[in-house]
């Protein structure tokens, strides 16, 4: 079931996920992610996105945005874990596949569409 997260909930996750003390660039881009995965109609014809869209959401806004000076990808990895965590659904990609879907979305070449198709086919 998809649960809503808040700007507190990703500045949790990132004490976790960034080891060293970093603080957030912009808080801008923390509140576009979360209201992006908010969102009710990714698609005009998906009226009802599901916990892998958000997940995604979430993922390719910070890895654009990039609201940390450094470590954006460990930190919108570990939210896109985290996120389908919160929400009963975890998954297992192959070795390396997050990392490549994370460099597919800096150069360009992942939308959030294919970002969710990939985490949906992660599940387990």
């Amino acid at each position: 079931m998809p649960q809503y997260i808040d700007v507190p909930w990703l500045l949790d996750v990132q004490e976790q996920a960034v080891p060293e003390d970093v603080s957030v660039a912009d808080y801008s881009a923390l509140v576009a992610a979360v209201a992006r995965h908010k969102t009710r109609i990714p698609r005009p014809d998906t009226a009802d996105p599901d916990t892998a869209w958000r997940a995604a959401a979430l993922l390719h806004t910070l890895v654009r945005l990039e609201p940390l000076p450094y470590r954006n990808s460990l930190y919108a990895c570990q939210v896109a874990v985290s996120y389908m965590h919160l929400c009963g659904e975890g998954i297992d990609p192959p070795f390396g596949a997050l990392v490549e879907l994370v460099r597919e979305i800096q150069a360009r070449k992942a939308t959030v569409y294919t970002a969710a198709d990939r985490i949906r086919g992660w599940r387990v």
